[in-house]
């Protein structure tokens, strides 16, 4: 298991400072929303475990759940292997996207499976 320290060395912020950070459902591993993180949003999220993003519209930190009550325990953050992207594993409690739907991604699939992959 890696370190905290470990784990922030690891992430490459963006020219802005955030990175972006997949929230998903533990247990059925549901995906839920993503959010940017700055550094200070995810030193907060490892020292508090509560999701702490980077609100790009507001300008500033926000705690998933502060307004709408809709809160994410985050039980454990993963960087991919170019630490370019976060996995925040949550227990999600109410909706997830602002919308007031229990994720963010609830909208028709479009399906590929009619398109012929040539090699």
């Amino acid at each position: 298991m890696s370190s905290r320290e470990e784990l922030l060395a690891a992430v490459r912020f963006d020219a802005d400072g955030l990175v972006p950070a997949i929230a998903q459902q533990q247990g059925s591993g549901e995906v839920l929303m993503m959010a940017w993180m700055s550094r200070e949003s995810l030193e907060l999220t490892l020292t508090t475990g509560r999701a702490t993003y980077w609100s790009r519209s507001r300008g500033r930190l926000w705690v998933k759940g502060e307004e709408s009550g809709h809160s994410q325990r985050v039980l454990s953050v993963a960087a991919d292997c170019d630490g370019d992207t976060l996995l925040l594993e949550v227990d999600q409690l109410g909706a997830a996207c602002h919308t007031g739907t229990r994720t963010c991604f609830d909208t028709t699939a479009f399906e590929l499976a009619s398109i012929a992959v040539t090699s």
